[in-house]
């Protein structure tokens, strides 16, 4: 058997192994329920609306009050969708590492 087809061999093996090791924790593992998942994807949509829609009334509040050659409602708009995301983002990011150390700690 030559070195390439041993050492594909080996790394097979090696990705097997780990996904059994994955799976089988997961089994002893706290099992989360569905409505978990759904709750995150809820979380994340909140997230990113609520700063979008205050950022579009405050827009259309100083369109009307201050009108100017550009448009408030559009900048703000873009404001809260980016303040949104950057919470979203540091939000998915601190689950993360939640789960690696939950995963770190159950080994």
């Amino acid at each position: 058997m030559s070195t390439k087809t041993s050492n594909t061999g080996k790394f097979f093996s090696s990705q097997v192994s780990d996904k059994e090791r994955r799976k089988l924790k997961a089994l002893k593992s706290k099992k989360k329920s569905e409505w978990s998942g759904l709750g995150l994807f809820g979380m994340i949509g909140w997230s990113i609306s609520i700063p979008t829609l205050l950022g579009t009334s405050l827009g259309v509040y100083l369109d009307k009050k201050f009108p100017e050659t550009f448009s408030w409602t559009l900048t703000f708009l873009i404001i809260g969708l980016a303040a949104g995301c950057v919470i979203a983002w540091q939000w998915i990011g601190n689950e993360h590492k939640d789960i690696n150390d939950e995963e770190e700690n159950n080994e």
